[in-house]
């Protein structure tokens, strides 16, 4: 089987394992059908997610232009504490600004390897957990803007990462007797004043099942400096690819690449 096209991160469907869909252009690949199948991948391109040109990618899968015109890739994605939506003052676009920030948002914490916080709207519950390698996850507020999540995690921070190590989290190692509800009865106190009446006690841990089980040898690689690879396909974790011996690929780190893909 041959395939080619711009790489977006993979789709995910939860279930016991996560499934696992590839979309290259708009060909769907069901990637759980491929394990232990050789996988040849090979760079050949460009293609910005905002754009569409042939330039190479800046970050998160725009050419350089994009990334600092779009307001898809404002700095309220990574920072939401700096949204400005919710007074009706516009970063780059107020329409689309709106249509991302005045949304229900959803403060977490995660086990990726050690216990994180992170924002995310409430629609991408429990995609978000899934892309990123969550073991378990947990709610611990829900918001009406993400403004107001924002400014919860930016108080969470002083006491959680909010960044996965990617290492860690593929390295699948966890204690058995992790609690995210005690984290989650601890936080309480850390709230920002203004924003203790969006602390949500209600939910329950979502244990992630991934068809991945961790080898011993870590190994990550890009396109940019391996732009021709195979191997076996073994499993996935987040949007990594784990292929034998212990090379891995993170897909959405490869978000706007052109590539051709074969399956033996």
């Amino acid at each position: 089987m041959q395939f080619s096209g711009q790489i977006l991160k993979m789709i995910t469907e939860n279930g016991k394992p996560i499934q696992y869909y590839l979309n290259l252009s708009g060909d769907i690949i069901h990637m759980n059908q491929l394990f232990n199948k050789k996988i040849s991948l090979k760079h050949i391109g460009y293609s910005c997610v905002n754009c569409g040109k042939n330039q190479k990618v800046y970050r998160m899968g725009f050419c350089k232009n994009c990334f600092f015109e779009s307001p898809f890739a404002s700095d309220t994605i990574i920072r939401p504490e700096l949204s400005t939506a919710h007074l009706g003052i516009g970063e780059r676009d107020l329409a689309v600004e709106e249509s991302i920030q005045l949304k229900p948002h959803v403060v977490y914490l995660a086990y990726t390897g050690d216990v994180k916080v992170g924002v995310t709207r409430e629609s991408q519950i429990p995609t978000r957990w899934i892309d990123q390698g969550a073991t378990f996850a947990l709610e611990i507020a829900r918001t009406e803007n993400r403004y107001e999540a924002g400014m919860i995690e930016v108080a969470m921070k002083e006491h959680f990462a909010d960044k996965t190590n990617w290492r860690k989290m593929l390295q699948d190692d966890f204690e058995d007797d992790l609690d995210l509800k005690d984290f989650r009865e601890r936080v309480k106190e850390y709230f920002p004043e203004d924003f203790k009446n969006f602390y949500f006690d209600e939910g329950h841990v979502e244990r992630l099942d991934f068809p991945y089980e961790a080898p011993e040898k870590i190994t990550s690689f890009t396109l940019d400096k391996n732009p021709e690879f195979e191997g076996v396909l073994k499993g996935i974790k987040g949007q990594y690819l784990y292929f034998e011996g212990g090379n891995f690929i993170n897909v959405r780190g490869h978000e706007g690449y052109v590539v051709e893909m074969e399956v033996e």
